[in-house]
């Protein structure tokens, strides 16, 4: 009977990826998946409630593991010691992309459903979210560098958001696009070197 019931609940889960990755959250069709399926209606609201349900069943842990690794991140640098930020940008930040980025090959289904399919449920906003963590923190970061009395120069908001927007669109990019996982452990590191240097003349430290 077990058995049984992990056979249909992988049916339903196999068949709603693919309908999500073709069709997005909205487009997608309970109907379709049941049919995609070959199960009934009565057995898929056996294990969900709803499209929704069943949308965050599919890439709920992955989400969260990867905003919880972010922020862990975000935690540790301000943590440091305003000398130790300093001498410090971009070790801390880069392991965390190092480690999303080991973490997301192996999930590449789920995190493009969430980075590509996911509008009108509560993951369409994953990216910004980050991004303004990004922002928060970069404030917090310039507030150290004036503690230590250094000028620096804090960009437009407008500036900044496209910036750091931009450098999650590129990041992402990888998985979006297929780029096998070695290649992209290269891109990771020129993308690293680019913004941190670009970061540096920006603000003038």
């Amino acid at each position: 009977m077990e058995e049984n019931e992990n056979t249909t609940l992988r049916a339903i889960t196999e068949a709603a990826k693919t309908e999500f990755s073709e069709k997005g959250f909205r487009g997608a069709s309970l109907r379709n998946i049941v049919k995609k399926a070959n199960v009934t209606t009565g057995a898929f609201y056996g294990y969900f409630k709803s499209k929704e349900e069943l949308f965050d069943a599919l890439v709920g842990e992955q989400a969260e593991h990867m905003m919880n690794t972010y922020i862990r991140a975000q935690e540790s640098f301000a943590a440091l010691t305003p000398e130790e930020q300093l001498a410090g940008v971009g070790g801390v930040s880069g392991e965390c992309m190092d480690e999303i980025l080991e973490y997301i090959y192996r999930y590449p289904v789920e995190t493009k459903l969430i980075l590509c399919c996911s509008e009108g449920t509560k993951y369409e906003n994953f990216v910004h979210e980050m991004v303004e963590i990004e922002a928060e923190a970069t404030h917090k970061f310039n507030s150290v560098l004036q503690d230590l009395g250094i000028e620096s120069r804090l960009l437009n908001p407008k500036l900044e958001h496209i910036l750091i927007s931009g450098m999650f669109a590129a990041y992402f990019e990888m998985i979006i696009h297929d780029m096998p996982y070695d290649e992209a452990r290269g891109y990771l590191k020129e993308l690293r070197t680019f913004y941190t240097a670009g970061w540096q003349s920006i603000m003038g430290f």
